[in-house]
């Protein structure tokens, strides 16, 4: 069984063709990285998958079902500048967001689900930024804050769009050591990334896009020279390994 399937997906902007006959598998239990040129459609196709955008045309099923957005099995984490982060809230009201497809909108959250969300704070060194508005936030403590927050959901599928973007170096070790324990827990997680140097280190399967699907599969077979500029044309510069793999 496949985490994510999708086929024949076309989004459009304005009648102008974003992504184009999109058809991809993610294997379950893999660690994905979305990689592209700007422009090609990553968040796009994230956001497709998700149902936040309507689709031109295509089928998405996750772990062998048709795919809702009631699917409380796929976790979300977007962009953090996409985030309106002068809402009045902390960051510990966030986290516990991240429950409420398990106990409902109107139900005020247990003893566990605090308990959990607490937990979640903890293991991404932010519980002593419980009660702090997330505005007050800096920009990688805002990122450990949503991430907490698909934790607590403990879905099966985890759809990350850029969460390495604009944070240090000990909130990047802290993303990809969650990143890996999820992956150890049997759970599929699928990032849009930009650093194509990291790649190889972090991420087992690769998916190349560039408006459609220029190679999908296993990273050391798809982060290749040859298809990486196929994927970037003329905009991708970089050193190549002897073995024609990319070193960064």
């Amino acid at each position: 069984m496949h985490a994510l399937e999708v086929k024949d997906l076309q989004v459009a902007y304005d009648k102008k063709a974003v992504l184009e006959h999109v058809n991809l598998t993610i294997p379950k239990g893999s660690l994905t990285a979305i990689v592209g040129p700007n422009g090609a459609g990553k968040s796009t196709l994230m956001k497709a998958i998700l149902g936040m955008l309507k689709r031109s045309s295509g089928h998405i099923s996750v772990l062998g079902k048709p795919y809702s957005p009631k699917n409380r099995n796929v976790g979300y984490v977007p962009q953090r500048g996409s985030v309106d982060w002068d809402f009045p809230t902390n960051s510990l009201d966030v986290i516990l967001m991240g429950r409420y497809a398990h106990i409902g909108w109107f139900k005020r959250p247990s003893k566990q689900d605090v308990t959990l969300a607490k937990e979640a704070l903890q293991k991404l060194g932010m519980e002593a930024y419980a009660n702090r508005q997330i505005r007050q936030l800096s920009g990688g403590q805002q990122q450990r804050v949503f991430l907490a927050r698909a934790l607590v959901q403990d879905a099966d599928v985890y759809l990350m769009d850029e969460p390495f973007v604009g944070v240090d170096a000990k909130t990047e070790n802290a993303i990809i050591d969650l990143l890996r324990e999820l992956q150890q827990k049997g759970k599929t997680v699928i990032v849009v990334h930009h650093d194509l140097q990291t790649v190889p280190e972090y991420f087992d399967h690769t998916l190349l896009l560039n408006r459609t699907v220029i190679a999908n599969g296993p990273t050391e077979l798809v982060f290749t020279k040859d298809l990486l500029q196929k994927t970037y044309g003329g905009a991708l510069a970089f050193f190549t390994a002897p073995d024609d793999r990319i070193s960064g």
